[in-house]
């Protein structure tokens, strides 16, 4: 990528906004280019204020449920990632929660590869 060109192996992480819902497929396209380290929220929580319009960070619960979806081992454990949104959600209802995987559920037999 043109990125990789201009910093070569120094580009060790990534961090995106979802703003519009293009989140996932820039970190997939980061992790094509050899990226292992992402910056998620739980929940998309966050933003940028110094970026009007920029809406929350890739939401943690579809990252890890796309890469284990692709056979990707994240080591985190979705189950308890679950819970911990839950905690979130009943902490600060007034705060909006995003995210597709949490709202539609798993796959029938999903298994994340831990």
């Amino acid at each position: 990528s043109l990125v990789r060109k201009e910093i070569g192996d120094r580009l060790e992480g990534a961090h995106f906004h979802d703003t519009r819902g293009l989140g996932l497929a820039n970190a997939l396209a980061a992790y094509e280019e050899g990226v292992r380290h992402f910056d998620s929220s739980l929940g998309g929580l966050g933003g940028c204020p110094f970026a009007p319009g920029a809406s929350g960070n890739v939401i943690t619960e579809d990252l890890v449920f796309m890469f284990e979806s692709m056979g990707v081992s994240t080591g985190v454990d979705f189950d308890a990632l679950l819970k911990a949104r839950g905690l979130l959600v009943q902490a600060i209802p007034e705060e909006p929660v995003y995210g597709h995987t949490p709202l539609a559920g798993l796959p029938k037999g999903f298994r994340a590869s831990a």
